[in-house]
Formats: C-alpha cells, structure tokens, sequence
C-alpha cells in the first residue's frame, strides 16, 4: 500500500492496489455495500467477512483502506498470514479511523496473538475505530481458545463470501480484457471457463498474460493463443 501520514511502516505492498469499485460483487452485493459504508465512516463500525480462498476478502479489506484513505481517513491493512509478524503489531493500531485485519484463522489457537487481538478490538471500539476482519471461517469454527475474543468477533454483521457463478465469471473476462483493450470472443472466453480456474484472481492474472501475449504477437486473444498460455507454452 501507498504509504500515508499516521500508517505503520509494516512489511506490506498491495500490488494492483484494489478497489471496492473494481471488485464484482455478484452475489456478494450486500456485503460490499456494508463495507462501502463502514470504509467511508457511515456504517457499522465492525464487520467480519468469511469465505473461502478467491472469494476476495482480501480485496475487500485492501479496497476499503483505499476507500478510507479517499475520504481523508487513516487506515491499515494487516495480513496476519505475513511471517515475522510479533502480536505487538497491534500496539496502537487504535489511533487508526480503519483497520482491516487479514488472515485472523492464522493467529487462532495461539494466546498471545488472541489475547493481543482481544485488547486491540476493545481499545479501537473504545476509541471510534472502525474494524473490517476476515477469515477462513465464521468466528465460532476458528478454534479460538479465548471466549471472549469469539464472543467480540460475533458482535457485528457477519458476511460469508460466495464465489462468483460461472456467469459471473465470464463477465469478469470480457470486462477486463475490454480494459486492456482486447475484444474476448464468446467461445474464446468459454474456452478459458472449460480449462483454467475460474477464481476471479486468477482470471484477472491470465488476461495480463494474454494481453503481454496480445501485444507481442499484434493480434487479437483466440483459443490457439490462449491454449498456449494455459499449457505454459507462452
């Protein structure tokens, strides 16, 4: 993430610097617009996301800071999946309008770490600290051994993630390769939902490659080019 005044100098860079505008909510919609709210100060002053892998919570969290960071507020990003990472990393965390909290199931069943988040969620509510925290789970199956802190996690709206229809993400495809200025047939665009992983991260990284592929060879995406790609043969 750009750094800003106030932000901790944490070993974290977000490469394609999401945004909640980018993100394709599909069924999803509710929660981005509750996120939307709380990173622009008007909503819920906490909300826990959970879902599975590529159901981009992290790009929410990292799209709120953003948010926030747009609307004069201060806010940070911490993935708890980071190694090197000590609980005194929540010192004063406080003193932030946001803080979307990353990756909590990697700190469960460690005491330190709960205890550390535990005072941290009590100090920020006490201060007007707005929380976005996301996990693997639903508060109650991260196997946290402080009750307390389960019993905090549950306080505000919880949101499970679903991953995006098949529909979705096909939409997805030709949306970005547009942005890259590609035009993505039809069967070409099928082809890729038949042969490749359909979570949008991984969707949105194989249309760079096709669009490095793209210029390179100065033509338009089709399956023969695409097929390459796929089988790591460009």
């Amino acid at each position: 993430m750009t750094e800003h005044p106030g932000q901790l100098h944490l070993p974290v860079t977000l490469i394609r610097e999401p945004t909640l505008a980018d993100y394709r909510a599909g069924p999803n919609a509710e929660a981005l617009a509750a996120i939307e709210a709380l990173a622009s100060g008007v909503g819920e002053a906490y909300i826990f996301l959970f879902g599975g892998a590529s159901t981009g919570k992290t790009h929410l969290l990292q799209g709120a800071c953003h948010t926030a960071i747009q609307r004069g507020r201060t806010a940070q990003y911490i993935p708890l999946c980071e190694t090197g990472l000590m609980p005194s990393i929540f010192d004063d965390l406080e003193s932030r309008d946001l803080l979307a909290i990353d990756d909590v199931q990697a700190m469960a069943g460690k005491p330190d770490w709960e205890v550390a988040l535990f005072d941290l969620f009590n100090r920020a509510r006490a201060r007007g600290c707005s929380l976005l925290i996301a996990a693997r789970s639903a508060p109650d199956a991260l196997g946290l051994g402080l009750a307390d802190l389960c019993s905090r996690l549950q306080w505000g709206p919880r949101y499970c993630l679903l991953p995006l229809s098949d529909a979705d993400c096909e939409r997805l495809l030709t949306e970005i390769a547009a942005e890259f200025g590609m035009r993505l047939g039809q069967e070409t665009a099928r082809y890729i939902m038949n042969n490749y992983a359909r979570d949008p991260g991984s969707l949105v990284a194989l249309i760079e490659r096709i669009d490095e592929a793209s210029l390179r060879e100065q033509r338009q995406p089709s399956i023969p080019l695409v097929r390459r790609i796929v089988r790591g043969e460009s």
